[in-house]
């Protein structure tokens, strides 16, 4: 029998919030009745003026897409005031970390990430049998001085996620600068900043690409724009950083509906404000209930809330039986820890009911 590349039978699987339907079918629940705050969704929905694009374009499915994304590259590039050529689309923006690793990472090199990082950069790296230095987290966030001293000059690639995932810890728009600017010429810079609206006093990280070559900024449109089931996403970066990922990416990579759905959403500014009000309220309000329960939790800057529980994965595995899907942290090793996405008013409301009554069982 034909067998794998050996060094992927260590590989560790990702494991994504449970879907509703999944959920329903295990347990015997009414899917309509369960509410899912497991994968930092949109609780909003997509932007209305996205949905339109989208029906407007599904006669033309019979089609490829345009494999350039010309229309949405150039969007993009014009809300970053930036070229179109410094623009790589991807399916989610997952793949353009996927992109990074064809890129720049092979057996030998180092990428440094800090702990309690997203887990997908640690698993591109092993799938390119890279070495992962990670640093201990400050606060539950990046300490950007030790990631800072972790650099070697084998050291290809270093993540930063502000906010990160899935702490919803975020630094400051100096210390980011400082740090970028810190970073040797050989080391790609990543900032993944897929929570960025979100984030009170957002830094403008892209303007940086111009003095820092060697930086890439990542951005997605599964978050404040409502269209995680379309897998859009985006890096911005230098001509010769874009040019290599470009070289890497599948043609196609970025659909149909996709590419009309991320123009509209860009322009609908009204949406995501909408959106980014309704979640900071959400959040406020989620905090002040665990503080309200003795629950600690670290202050997000995100769409999510990291909240301390005691089994984390018993309280997970409980709270389905309740029809609420949340996200145990035990893979990030933090067993004692899930991770609830801000819903709307009423599936908050209800996400805490169901708590209080699965904390009583212990």
């Amino acid at each position: 029998m034909i067998s794998p590349n050996a060094h992927l039978a260590s590989l560790p699987v990702y494991e994504p919030g449970r879907p509703i339907e999944e959920v329903a079918r295990e347990l015997g629940l009414d899917a309509d009745a369960i509410i899912k705050l497991a994968s930092n969704e949109n609780a909003f929905g997509p932007s209305p003026k996205a949905v339109k694009a989208m029906r407007d374009v599904l006669k033309q499915n019979h089609l490829y897409p345009d494999g350039s994304g010309y229309e949405l590259r150039q969007a993009i590039a014009r809300k970053h005031g930036l070229k179109m050529e410094q623009v790589v689309l991807g399916n989610g923006s997952n793949e353009i970390i996927e992109f990074i690793g064809h890129a720049y990472l092979g057996f030998g090199d180092e990428m440094v990430i800090s702990q309690y990082a997203f887990a997908i950069y640690e698993l591109v790296a092993r799938i390119f049998q890279a070495s992962v230095v990670e640093t201990p987290a400050r606060e539950y966030g990046h300490d950007l001085a030790a990631m800072r001293q972790a650099i070697t000059a084998k050291t290809r690639v270093i993540f930063v996620a502000n906010p990160n995932n899935p702490t919803g810890t975020c630094v400051s728009a100096s210390e980011l600068e400082a740090f970028i600017r810190s970073v040797p010429d050989h080391v790609l810079v990543v900032i993944d900043e897929a929570y960025q609206e979100f984030q009170p006093s957002a830094p403008d990280t892209s303007r940086l690409i111009v003095e820092k070559p060697n930086l890439l900024v990542m951005h997605t449109f599964s978050k404040a724009q409502g269209l995680a089931g379309l897998r859009l996403g985006y890096g911005l970066a230098s001509m010769e950083v874009a040019a290599a990922l470009q070289k890497v990416r599948q043609p196609f990579n970025a659909n149909l509906p996709a590419q009309a759905a991320g123009v509209a959403a860009l322009e609908d500014e009204a949406h995501i404000a909408r959106t980014v009000k309704r979640v900071a309220s959400g959040r406020a309000f989620l905090q002040k209930a665990f503080a309200r329960r003795k629950l600690r939790c670290v202050p997000s800057s995100a769409n999510f809330v990291l909240v301390q529980v005691g089994n984390g994965r018993e309280v997970f595995e409980k709270l389905l039986r309740h029809g609420v899907i949340v996200r145990p942290m035990q893979g990030y090793k933090l067993p004692e820890w899930i991770r609830v996405t801000v819903g709307t008013p009423s599936q908050n409301r209800c996400f805490l009911k169901a708590l209080d009554a699965v904390m009583a069982t212990f």
